[in-house]
């Protein structure tokens, strides 16, 4: 028996390849299949199953195309009602695998038809349980998420269930199981996850707060629904895709990576109004870009920032990329649903400058010389745009908090004319940040080199509670 963990950082997910006597399952797998299919086919397997503990809101699982593939059977737990071929379990019903065995538990609380795979290895041991986003190590599943695809659904609603999920069918489990979740910690699935992604149950039910034994489901429901942030607005629209079905991966691939040269590219930016996505890194960006461009680096947290940005799902995307790196942003976008890039610029950013196109930049300083504009002007707008959090532990005392996926709420404290210097904690949000509203006519946005870190290394600020220029005290 094989049990292996593919664990994709970008999106904090967690897909899982099981394989005994010739025979593999795939659980909650990413958009792109061919890992899986080359994985079994160099060890001489055939995947017959595909395992969906539930209908995903972060990112689109490559189910449907995997199944095409491969001949394999999708399987959901009770209640699922996708709109293509899958057997629906019956709560407790086992499935084989070769020698091995998977018994479905129903586990309703994330959302209705979410469900767990309890693996008994060939001598009927309970092994494993991989708990999809019933169970995180550190949390569990937020139960906020299905009310925004069902009405009648309420999250106390939802949070009672869990509570009910949790007690009756995981913490009864054997201690020495081990749990294999589908996150870990950045996933906006949960709000406590660990770094680790797996860990003995018995260890959870000793230190997740959410299996205390002497926890009330009334307090249960009032603790796991405290601190939730707005889910990402593409949440919903990938639950739908995982329902009803969506394009196959390779048309989105093909149609994603078509090159275009310099005029055909503009030509195509006028023609279609389609996006301009620029997913180098924030410095090469800064230096120089195409107008009306926004940055989001491929070296960050990509999808997830496409998707909480990028309002449309449906939007027409034009690529600019690294040499090389333009199929592995196409199929990045497709795995949050985003599969309507049409093009990526053919020699990159240095083909249009070679064209004579027109450039547009962003000025940066450093944190040496924000300090000296503020000796200067103590009434300078700071923006900071990372997370409430971060701000509330420590921030700049005059800087103004706009947290980058609040970017589309309207809540910019400056005019277009009026001059503003922008940072987030390293640099890679603060360029977003500034690359959006400049398309949006913001001409004065000054991003700050290195982010709050350098400007607390810098040795010109002294923290307390906030972060004060030494000139100021």
């Amino acid at each position: 028996m094989i049990i292996e963990q593919i664990y994709t950082g970008c999106l904090a997910q967690g897909a899982y390849y099981i394989e005994s006597d010739g025979e593999a399952v795939v659980i909650d797998p990413l958009r792109e299949i061919k890992p899986y299919i080359e994985k079994a086919k160099r060890r001489n397997a055939r995947i017959k199953y595909v395992f969906e503990t539930h209908f995903h809101a972060d990112f689109v699982s490559g189910h449907i195309d995997l199944a095409r593939d491969t001949g394999a059977t999708i399987v959901y737990g009770p209640t699922a009602n996708p709109g293509f071929d899958a057997h629906i379990a019956r709560d407790g019903e086992v499935i084989r695998l070769g020698k091995i065995s998977f018994r479905v538990l129903h586990t309703p609380g994330h959302t209705m038809e979410s469900s767990c795979y309890l693996l008994n290895d060939e001598h009927g041991k309970e092994v494993a349980l991989f708990t999809g986003d019933t169970l995180f190590i550190g949390d569990v599943g937020r139960p906020d998420l299905a009310q925004k695809v069902a009405s009648d659904l309420t999250q106390e609603k939802l949070a009672g269930y869990l509570y009910d999920s949790l007690r009756t069918k995981i913490m009864t489990l054997p201690d020495d199981v081990i749990v294999y979740p589908a996150h870990g910690a950045g996933s906006a699935c949960g709000k406590n996850m660990s770094k680790e992604t797996s860990d003995q149950l018995g260890n959870q039910k000793a230190t997740n707060y959410a299996l205390r034994k002497e926890l009330s489901k009334d307090d249960f429901i009032k603790e796991v629904l405290t601190g939730l942030t707005e889910p990402p607005k593409y949440f919903p629209l990938n639950v739908l895709m995982n329902i009803k079905g969506y394009e196959n991966i390779e048309t989105v691939l093909k149609r994603g990576t078509q090159s275009l040269t310099p005029e055909a590219f503009e030509a195509a930016a006028n023609e279609t109004g389609a996006l301009i996505l620029d997913t180098r890194d924030a410095e090469q960006f800064s230096n120089g870009f195409i107008p009306n461009a926004i940055n989001i680096g491929i070296n960050g947290n990509f999808a997830p920032w496409v998707g909480a940005l990028i309002p449309d799902i449906q939007q027409e995307i034009l690529l600019i990329t690294d040499e090389g790196k333009e199929e592995e942003v196409v199929t990045r976008l497709a795995r949050v649903g985003y599969d309507r890039s049409i093009g990526f610029l053919k020699g990159g950013f240095a083909a249009w400058v070679h064209a004579g196109k027109e450039v547009d930049r962003i000025q940066r300083i450093s944190a040496e010389q924000l300090a000296e504009v503020l000796d200067q002007d103590q009434g300078i707008t700071i923006i900071d745009v990372r997370k409430k959090s971060e701000y509330d532990s420590e921030h700049m005392m005059i800087a103004e908090n706009i947290p980058l996926d609040h970017i589309n709420d309207g809540l910019i404290p400056t005019g277009k004319g009026k001059t503003a210097y922008v940072h987030c904690a390293g640099g890679y949000r603060s360029m977003i940040f500034i690359s959006i509203l400049k398309a949006r006519g913001f001409d004065h946005l000054i991003d700050v080199r290195g982010g709050f870190k350098a400007i607390k290394e810098s040795g010109k600020f002294r923290l307390t509670d906030y972060v004060c220029p030494t000139s100021l005290l």
